[in-house]
């Protein structure tokens, strides 16, 4: 059997519960699941792309031990669709918070089928404890001095705390 190679796309600024909780899910059905960290300057990150990268690669170290699995942690720019056929993904992990997320995944997954129908889109549904989080949400949370503790793992939380503070 051929191995079963997945994509999850993203900023990753910072890396919330809810990704990791998505991470989790698609770890349970892949071999190999390969985390595309996007640069996307235009989110305005508070991360550069290097450490975004190496927060992912701690948080989800723990999840690959567990179910004897691959996660790989790699930069990347341009077509979502060039960067799965890089890692040789037949699967690009999505993950949906709420409806409203629906209409935008549904039509990129529309486009990107268009692009490379070999390639299949999986929506995974956060769990119900999560489905309200956001990279977006947490950064505006901690910047007024909220507490962020409970969406972000331990490490992302003092990372986070610390670019904030300055």
């Amino acid at each position: 059997m051929p191995e079963r190679i997945g994509l999850y796309p993203g900023t990753f600024d910072p890396v919330t519960n809810g990704h990791i909780d998505v991470i989790g899910r698609a770890a349970r059905l892949l071999d190999r699941l390969v985390v595309g960290v996007a640069i996307n300057t235009g989110k305005g990150p508070i991360f550069p792309l290097e450490e975004r990268v190496e927060l992912v690669q701690a948080e989800t170290a723990p999840i690959a031990t567990r179910y004897g699995m691959i996660i790989e942690v790699r930069p990347f720019t341009g077509l979502l669709i060039a960067f799965a056929k890089e890692v040789r993904a037949g699967m690009i992990v999505r993950g949906l918070r709420a409806v409203s997320d629906f209409d935008y995944e549904f039509q990129m997954a529309g486009m990107n089928h268009r692009l490379d129908s070999s390639i299949e889109t999986v929506f995974l549904m956060a769990s119900e404890t999560n489905q309200f989080i956001s990279s977006r949400f947490v950064k505006e949370v901690a910047q007024m001095g909220g507490d962020i503790t409970s969406f972000v793992p331990k490490l992302t939380f003092e990372r986070t705390m610390a670019r904030i503070r300055g």
